[in-house]
């Protein structure tokens, strides 16, 4: 009788924590929203300080060294070193953006001129052509002739009654976009200003985390955290930095070529292609794509030609210049790094196909990690290879 009662009184208690659960997690799925809109809210709100630690973090190793530079100049200053590294950070990167943007500006607009001088032959030729078309097809005459008609019926509709709602709401995109546009560079000018209080202290705040994480966890846990931190910079920095020198080889070379080749534009297209060389995988054809429309108005053989050297210029770079700069610095196979593309690419859009390699490559190691702490402690040895007893 009593073991009846204990039974009974074990699965009422287990209904009552499930009925918990249950309705834990549905406050928990009708609060997400309040949650997304307060996340998003202090993110938005901590804007600045993102990009100023994005911008300290890419000009950390380049004020590294110029710092140690400094100091063996002047040993016995301590803050002139760090001065001069910051100030000379900044302004090498502030001149390379601005070299890019003047490279890039006047391309545009000659891009612009040009497709906007070619573009009524083009349409002239364009109509022509399908006029001697319809000429000699007279079924597909009568067939778009209908097909006309019935779109005019449909575009007479949709003026009487959705041409204002949709002019309204064009021109408060605009608006908030302009608005947008506007944050944006106040935000950026923003970060650098906080990117430099963050070189400057940037021992100090590596200091204080530390601190923070080894008051906070036990040793063994906060050697295993502090390592997987270094991990995880060694990681972003070694691919970041060397994607960056990658592509710009990528740029310079393609400059080159397409110079001698007398494309037009070739400057535009060097810096298209170079920057979304940075992209794994996927960048060299997110390039090549309006490269070679611009090429392809100016001239069909151009663009042929343009689409054979990206080709030639991508196998170049996949196998010598790739290879001889990154090494195997995420230790991932090709599978794993085009998950990890598509995967994250589809979360956060272009800046997570750029970070998910290095970051997928940081959740393979922890998961690594774990899963041979695991098999160590049920002594499965048989399973664990060399690589793993060397991580561990």
């Amino acid at each position: 009788m009593k073991r009846e009662n204990e039974q009974y009184i074990k699965l009422g208690v287990t209904i009552a924590l499930a009925g918990m659960a249950v309705v834990l997690g549905g406050f928990f799925l009708n609060s997400l929203g309040w949650f997304a809109l307060v996340f998003g809210r202090v993110l938005g709100i901590l804007k600045p300080f993102l990009y100023g630690g994005a911008i300290a973090y890419l000009l950390s190793p380049l004020c590294n060294r110029l710092e140690k530079f400094f100091t063996r100049m002047f040993p016995k200053s301590r803050r002139f070193p760090r001065a001069c590294s910051i100030l000379l950070s900044l302004l090498f990167a502030l001149v390379l953006v601005g070299a890019v943007v003047m490279l890039v500006l006047p391309q545009v607009g000659s891009s612009l001129v040009s497709i906007a001088l070619s573009l009524p032959g083009e349409i002239d030729r364009a109509v022509k052509w399908a006029g001697e078309y319809l000429e000699n097809n007279p079924q597909v005459q009568s067939l778009l002739n209908e097909i006309w008609a019935e779109a005019s019926q449909r575009l007479q509709v949709w003026l009487k009654t959705d041409l204002l709602p949709t002019a309204q709401n064009i021109l408060g995109g605009i608006g908030v976009h302009a608005a947008g546009i506007l944050g944006g560079t106040k935000d950026l000018f923003l970060g650098i200003l906080i990117s430099v209080y963050l070189l400057a202290s940037r021992q100090k705040f590596a200091l204080h985390a530390r601190m923070l994480l080894c008051g906070v966890l036990p040793k063994h846990w906060a050697d295993l955290v502090e390592e997987e931190i270094r991990y995880a910079d060694k990681m972003f920095n070694g691919f970041l930095m060397g994607k960056l020198l990658d592509s710009a080889i990528v740029g310079v070379l393609c400059f080159v070529c397409t110079s001698l080749f007398r494309f037009k534009s070739a400057a535009l297209i060097s810096v298209i292609v170079g920057v979304t060389n940075i992209i794994p995988f996927f960048g060299p054809f997110i390039g090549a794509i309006p490269s070679a429309l611009l090429l392809l108005l100016e001239s069909p053989s151009q663009c042929l030609l343009f689409l054979l050297f990206i080709v030639v210029l991508q196998q170049l770079d996949g196998n010598f210049i790739g290879p001889k700069i990154l090494g195997n610095t995420t230790g991932l196979s090709s599978f794993w790094v085009l998950f990890a593309i598509l995967l994250f690419g589809g979360l956060w859009g272009v800046m997570g196909m750029i970070l998910g390699v290095p970051l997928f490559a940081v959740l393979y190691d922890m998961a690594r990690r774990l899963i041979y702490r695991g098999l160590r402690h049920k002594q499965r040895y048989d399973l664990l290879d060399g690589d793993g007893e060397k991580k561990e």
